[in-house]
């Protein structure tokens, strides 16, 4: 059972995991934070505009 010894597909099973849970979490981040941000962007725009005017 050379299987149960080959530890490369397990560290890649690991990777796989990390990226997947770092991609769920900025996921939710942008759920979470998304309008907030954009807001905080369309304002500055707007002082922006307001200012070249």
């Amino acid at each position: 059972m050379r299987f149960l010894t080959e530890e490369k597909a397990q560290g890649m099973t690991e990777y796989i995991l990390l990226v997947f849970l770092i991609a769920l979490l900025a996921y939710a981040m942008v759920r979470v934070f998304g309008n907030t941000v954009k807001n905080a962007f369309n304002s500055g725009a707007r002082k922006l505009r307001n200012a070249a005017r």
